[in-house]
């Protein structure tokens, strides 16, 4: 088994362990904190992560890591993790199904892998550059939806008021001119329902690396188009990203630039 191999392995092995971990706990009793105004951490935040954490240091003890709870830890190695223990803490902590764990590892600052767990649904979305994307054991692609008025697309708001204003502007716009726009609470899980052509497209503001390094590279890898809303080439550690079926992309450049 190559490096690369043994790492993809344990990524889907931790996002499997952690998810069902958070799982095994839903709808129980919190011990909830607030990191601002509406932004929530919850327990399970941080014990899902020293899950995936204390792994990661065991078996790759020279690797970095970017965890959203924890921050970041460099090594010594090429390769660094990136982790969100849990994706849709609001959704978690309200008893809303709709939650995931997203685990990504880039070499030399480039993503190379990206795995998406949704315990509820038992749906494990899976990437490596290169090799296609899929969900479970089939391969996924996007959707073959060309005309914006037809497509079903997704957002997320930001815990920053401003922000929240600016992309109830751009909503307000995009909603007149698509079939309908979803607001779900976890851009991890929103970009993968792109990769699976489940939504034509997706925008959003205010994001973080963790939010977007495994669902970014998995929309990618199932043939979409991941840009900042200009249509320039873009990073995890850009604030702003749009990701579409690529076919309908020019259009909603228009609608986010106007």
């Amino acid at each position: 088994m190559t490096e690369l191999s043994k790492i993809f392995s344990v990524a889907q092995e931790l996002a499997l362990e952690a998810g069902r971990f958070l799982l095994s706990r839903f709808r129980s009793d919190l011990e909830i904190s607030k990191k601002g105004r509406i932004d929530l951490v919850t327990e399970m935040d941080l014990r899902a992560e020293e899950i995936i954490v204390s792994r990661i240091r065991r078996e790759f003890p020279d690797h970095g890591i970017l965890a959203e709870e924890e921050g970041s830890q460099v090594g010594n190695s090429s390769y660094k993790w990136v982790v969100d223990p849990l994706d849709g803490t609001t959704n978690y902590a309200h008893g809303y199904r709709f939650f995931c764990v997203s685990i990504a590892v880039e070499y030399e600052n480039q993503p190379v892998l990206g795995v998406v767990y949704d315990p509820v649904t038992e749906e494990l979305f899976s990437a490596r550059r290169g090799e296609g994307a899929f969900l479970n054991e089939r391969r996924i692609s996007v959707s073959g939806q060309d005309c914006l008025i037809d497509s079903l697309l997704c957002t997320g708001f930001s815990y920053d008021d401003q922000k929240i204003r600016e992309n109830l502007e751009l909503f307000n716009r995009i909603i007149l001119h698509t079939q309908a726009v979803r607001r779900d609470g976890s851009a991890a899980l929103d970009l993968c329902y792109v990769a699976c052509g489940r939504f034509e497209g997706f925008w959003e503001l205010s994001l973080h690396p963790w939010d977007v390094a495994a669902g970014t590279l998995i929309v990618a890898e199932a043939g979409g188009l991941v840009t900042g809303f200009d249509g320039a080439s873009c990073t995890i550690y850009d604030q702003q990203i749009m990701a579409t079926n690529g076919r309908i992309h020019p259009d909603l450049i228009k609608l986010l630039t106007v």
